[in-house]
């Protein structure tokens, strides 16, 4: 199976990576276990996911996706296997966000704790935080690298100029470099990644592990109309993308499925790994039927006339 190396660093990943945002959210242990397997023996190994998953559901802490995945390294003893990413950052209550250097020290360990695990592959600031200078942020994470701790750094929901400025001031001062981006970007949400990132990505060779690759599951043709979308988990996330551009990209998906027999989400997910700048798309799954399809994305090689028509039917 091909594989790439995350930004500039020796770490080789199968070119599709498993969100562990549903884990504790939308499925529980058991059927994330089934999920996480299955991931795995199908030889696949880049797993992504953040301390705050899943805070927001109601009974939660945040926490619990590390947790689970602690819970099946354990059982699996699968942790040699998996590249792993997770994130720090975002509001964990209690005051608990930001990216101060006491902060981070503090949060890794916690992680490191529910992940039951001793390093993390790939650690990453989860948004730009502009109150924290750029170089302690950077410290932070050059000391957990010095410490076997950290593998390598990322960023996640930055501005292309945070991002340019944070990368010149860790070569300025001789501290790690973010080796990823982590955008939100797919074939209806382009425009901030394209005009904004995609030049600094390609400018310093940042891996670029987008999220939302199939905008909230609207991009597998799964909600035909708006009314679909009502009392689903991600419904409020969807109903945005209905209108006129997204429906002519839901047609364009629809028509070449037909054409290659694939499924629109592999479909999608091709086309993201088919742009220059995309190391590896994030995708989700709350079954091991629905990893099918993420599979099969990797394979899946789109003409140029699908590539095209993709991209016209969802310009900006």
């Amino acid at each position: 199976m091909q594989t790439r190396s995350l930004g500039s660093s020796n770490i080789q990943i199968v070119p599709l990576v498993l969100g562990g945002n549903v884990f504790g959210w939308t499925i529980d242990a058991p059927t994330s276990f089934r999920v996480l397997d299955a991931f795995v023996d199908r030889g696949f190994n880049f797993i992504d996911t953040a301390d705050v998953y899943s805070r927001w559901l109601r009974g939660n802490r945040g926490g619990e996706s590390e947790t689970i995945l602690g819970q099946w390294f354990k059982k699996s003893g699968t942790r040699d296997k998996v590249v792993l990413a997770t994130k720090v950052g975002n509001d964990m209550g209690d005051d608990k966000q930001g990216l101060r250097k006491k902060y981070i020290l503090e949060e890794v360990e916690a992680s490191l704790k529910r992940l039951q695990t001793d390093h993390i592959d790939l650690y990453q600031s989860h948004k730009d935080d502009e109150s924290t200078p750029l170089e302690e942020t950077l410290e932070a994470y050059q000391q957990l690298i010095q410490q076997g701790k950290v593998r390598i750094i990322g960023a996640s929901n930055y501005k292309g100029d945070r991002l340019t400025k944070a990368i010149e001031v860790a070569r300025q001062h001789n501290l790690p470099v973010y080796q990823t981006l982590q955008p939100e970007y797919n074939l209806y949400d382009r425009q901030d990644y394209e005009q904004d990132l995609a030049p600094v990505a390609e400018k310093f060779h940042l891996g670029v592990i987008p999220y939302f690759s199939l905008a909230s599951g609207f991009l597998t043709g799964k909600y035909k109309t708006v009314e679909d979308t009502k009392g689903k988990n991600r419904g409020a996330h969807v109903e945005k993308y209905f209108d006129a551009r997204g429906r002519k990209t839901l047609e364009a998906l629809d028509e070449i499925s037909k054409q290659t027999h694939a499924k629109q989400a592999s479909i999608a997910l091709a086309w993201l790994l088919a742009q220059p700048t995309i190391t590896a798309p994030i995708a989700s799954a709350t079954s091991t039927d629905q990893l099918e399809s993420l599979f099969a994305a990797v394979d899946l090689k789109l003409d140029g006339d699908s590539l095209d028509k993709l991209t016209q039917a969802s310009a900006y």
